[in-house]
């Protein structure tokens, strides 16, 4: 964060200078009252004095852009999980009658509506599988349920060895050290060590075919029937009376990028629509 206001003024520019100190300053107050929980710095937006209209051209040398036929490519995968990115990453909970828990993170996912609340996640087909299922879907598809837990810094490590290709009886909260929590309205646990966790129910579930109709992966959705949220991180008024929101400041999720690559939200910034104003805090 820059040391003063004159610095900042300084680097910003003429125009609009003087609204992106005066935000500067309120959000610099608000990391002081939040104290040692604020991990996240609030700064102003990349570009304060941009008016519409005005160019905003791509930073490097620009040599126009490359065609990726995608039915030319040996294969997409690369591609598309370095490009599109930073992907939230779910980390789904399920179980078993037979064969008990799995716990596995998957970044092909998302939140895909608030009324109902639903959120959903893209489960790769499993090659050495006869069923070509992962055992997620395969749990999901006995059961119907499922835990979305959202992955932090702090168990960064636990949550990412649960990618392994463990044996289909083998419980990865107890290969990670991970803690059960006992769900509400659903059976398979949640993660005690996630700040959040959304017990879901299941939706819709959509396969995906490649050109020779072979199922590649399958898409699940889920209905949000309980919603979980560390207190220390939660304003039950956030967005107004019955309108509880979560603080990012301390919640420290992480994304996925390309390969095994994490991603941090260590920075953000405030853009308001046209229409609406920059919120005061």
């Amino acid at each position: 964060m820059m040391r003063n206001t004159s610095a900042a003024c300084a680097l910003l520019g003429a125009a609009g200078a003087a609204a992106a100190c005066r935000w500067w300053w309120r959000h610099k107050r608000r990391c002081l009252r939040l104290g040692d929980r604020t991990t996240v710095r609030a700064t102003p937006p990349p570009h304060p004095s941009w008016t519409p209209g005005s160019p905003q051209p791509l930073p490097f040398a620009h040599g126009g852009h490359t065609r990726l036929d995608p039915k030319e490519l040996a294969s997409c995968y690369g591609l598309m999980i370095s490009a599109f990115v930073p992907r939230p990453i779910a980390f789904v909970s399920t179980r078993s009658d037979k064969y008990g828990g799995n716990l596995a993170p998957f970044s092909y996912s998302g939140c895909f509506a608030h009324d109902p609340p639903t959120v959903g996640f893209s489960v790769c087909a499993n090659q050495r599988a006869t069923d070509r299922k992962k055992d997620t879907l395969a749990n999901i598809d006995e059961t119907g349920e499922f835990v979305v837990c959202i992955m932090s810094e702090w168990f960064a490590e636990s949550a990412n060895h649960c990618c392994g290709s463990f044996a289909r009886d083998v419980d990865e909260f107890d290969e990670s050290g991970l803690t059960r929590l006992p769900s509400v309205r659903i059976g398979p646990p949640r993660v005690g060590e996630s700040a959040v966790h959304f017990e879901c129910k299941l939706a819709h579930r959509h396969e995906i075919k490649n050109a020779s109709g072979v199922v590649t992966a399958t898409l699940i959705l889920g209905e949000v029937v309980m919603v979980h949220v560390a207190s220390a991180l939660l304003d039950p008024e956030g967005a107004g009376p019955g309108k509880p929101t979560v603080r990012f400041d301390g919640y420290r999720p992480l994304s996925r990028l390309g390969g095994d690559t994490y991603g941090r939200t260590e920075t953000t910034f405030d853009l308001p629509r046209p229409d609406r104003s920059v919120r005061s805090t």
